[in-house]
């Protein structure tokens, strides 16, 4: 019996230290004002250049000779 109890105190003490865990996590700030320049800047882009993206979705459409390039089934060759 004592062996049961020890077992739900650990059980509840490492369940309040994850929800402790995941609460102190949302505390994180975002950038300061200061640093905005820094990720505003055209290196920290998904895509630095939208039409250097677009040019290359051009050709590999061009060279799949399907629809949209990449994410359908096919190709030019005709075997799917």
């Amino acid at each position: 019996m004592a062996m049961r109890r020890l077992s739900r105190a650990l059980c509840r003490a490492s369940l309040l230290a994850i929800a402790l865990a995941g609460v102190g996590g949302c505390g994180v700030d975002g950038p300061k004002p200061w640093e905005r320049d820094l990720l505003s800047r055209p290196a920290m882009m998904m895509d630095p250049d939208p039409l250097d993206r677009r040019f290359a979705d051009h050709i590999y459409t061009s060279k799949e000779n399907s629809s949209g390039g990449y994410g359908l089934s096919g190709g030019g060759c005709g075997c799917n």
